[in-house]
């Protein structure tokens, strides 16, 4: 008898992140090709794989100006690279098998599953379909609204495609415009502009699973003439959590930012009063892995810088295309304490008992992530050792959010530098427990667990 080959043996985390490298990689080799540049050379290695990645992981950084540098079929590649990247290039893959006509199996349920965090198997290519349709009219509606700017400013044919490319780069939260190099602080105070991208940015960071619940909440109230009040109370405790705390980091952070920037020259101190209430609440909203600046990022005060930092860390939520370590997993955190201090059982959030595992992965995920941070910045701080710590804090915390604002300072990193901001990157798209799990080439396997004994040691 012929014996059966093994295959790779790849665990479902190990593919995605093996399909995000493959991804990176090939729009690394079109970027350097002399048609994907304006005039018409052969970008660097270094800035071509930089591009590719800050692409596909949705970030943000660049270190060429995208308007500038990249030509039509350059920016075409970055575009496509946003949206598989933000989108995930497990949807796109089931998406291509669904239109050729082949069976989703077991395999490929499972990856859509790690991929976004689902708890269940049930429904995958259906929600597939889903977010796919909700994705297109989202950003379809995205763009047609940009086009009353930027057609006026830009020409019929260029102002659609600025539009376009705006409309997916926001809602996929990666932050790369072709608006110039000053991304979006010629619109300030533009209404439109702000409310269209900012309404992007969020919906985009919800996560899908909050989508369905907030229309279901939506269906409820019109055809079965239910009360709004009834109609939330019936939503998941994870869209109600969700929607809660963005609210909050929303609303709170643009009143932080305000008031260390409202008098600051450098940022808001020229503007009106409503340019400066529309630049805080925009600047709240980006730093959660977004990437666009309607302010200059350089110029901000350090209280300001250090705010940004925290709000990068945080992110989205999860399912959706933000970074970060997502605001449920603080907030779970965060009760977690509480409910240490006030000698409780069970953590428990809107009367529901919150399973220990689910704690501990939250708990995993921030210390893994933290950890990552101090590495990045140390080592950035040893092979950059003449720029300011705070411009480095923020580039990692950008980096690894995958938000994609910065100082300044990105395009002056030296070759190290780049590469371990493409480190960073890649890491926060695929996320800490992902790289975990990745690089833990026995995770397939079954264990047998001994109980041991009791230990007592002092924390």
């Amino acid at each position: 008898m012929r014996k059966k080959k093994k295959g790779l043996g790849l665990q479902t985390t190990q593919i995605i992140a093996l399909g995000f490298v493959i991804l990176i990689l090939t729009g690394t080799i079109l970027l350097m090709l002399p048609i994907s540049t304006v005039e018409r050379t052969v970008t660097p290695a270094i800035d071509a794989l930089f591009t590719a990645t800050t692409s596909s992981c949705v970030t943000g950084l660049v270190t060429v100006v995208t308007g500038q540098h990249w030509s039509l079929f350059g920016q075409l590649v970055i575009l496509m690279m946003i949206q598989l990247g933000g989108l995930g290039v497990v949807s796109f893959t089931t998406v291509l098998l669904m239109i050729a006509g082949q069976r989703i199996h077991l395999k490929q349920r499972m990856l859509i599953q790690e991929a976004y965090g689902f708890d269940t198997l049930k429904g995958m290519v259906r929600m597939v379909r889903k977010m796919l349709k909700g994705t297109l009219i989202v950003e379809g509606i995205g763009a047609l609204l940009y086009m009353f700017v930027c057609i006026p400013r830009f020409g019929l044919l260029r102002g659609i495609w600025v539009s376009v490319f705006t409309s997916v780069s926001a809602f996929c939260n990666a932050g790369m415009d072709l608006f110039g190099d000053n991304s979006l602080m010629d619109y300030v105070g533009h209404p439109l502009i702000n409310i269209v991208t900012m309404a992007l940015i969020v919906i985009g960071g919800l996560g899908f699973v909050v989508w369905w619940d907030v229309l279901a909440m939506i269906r409820r109230v019109r055809r079965e003439k239910m009360g709004i009040g009834m109609s939330v109370r019936r939503m998941s405790l994870h869209s109600k959590l969700v929607l809660t705390v963005t609210g909050c980091l929303i609303v709170g952070g643009a009143l932080i930012i305000f008031a260390l920037e409202h008098n600051n020259p450098g940022t808001m101190g020229h503007l009106t009063t409503g340019q400066k209430i529309w630049a805080s609440i925009f600047q709240s909203v980006t730093l959660r892995t977004a990437g666009f600046a309607s302010i200059n990022q350089g110029a901000l005060r350090t209280g300001s810088v250090l705010l940004g930092c925290v709000f990068m860390f945080i992110g989205g939520s999860p399912g959706g295309t933000a970074g970060g370590v997502k605001t449920v997993t603080v907030t779970l955190l965060a009760v977690a304490v509480i409910s240490m201090v006030q000698s409780r059982e069970d953590v428990e959030m809107g009367r529901r008992r919150i399973p220990m595992d689910t704690v501990l992965k939250g708990a995993c995920i921030i210390l893994i992530q933290a950890m990552f941070l101090l590495i990045s910045i140390f080592a950035l701080s040893c092979i950059e050792s003449d720029m300011y710590l705070i411009d480095i804090m923020y580039e990692v915390f950008s980096a690894l959010g995958t938000v994609g604002l910065t100082r300044g300072v990105t395009p002056a990193f030296s070759l190290a530098g780049k590469l371990v901001l493409i480190a960073s990157m890649y890491f926060g798209r695929l996320g800490p427990i992902t790289m975990a799990l990745v690089m833990n080439v026995k995770a397939g396997k079954k264990k047998i667990h001994r109980q041991l004994p009791e230990g007592k040691i002092f924390v």
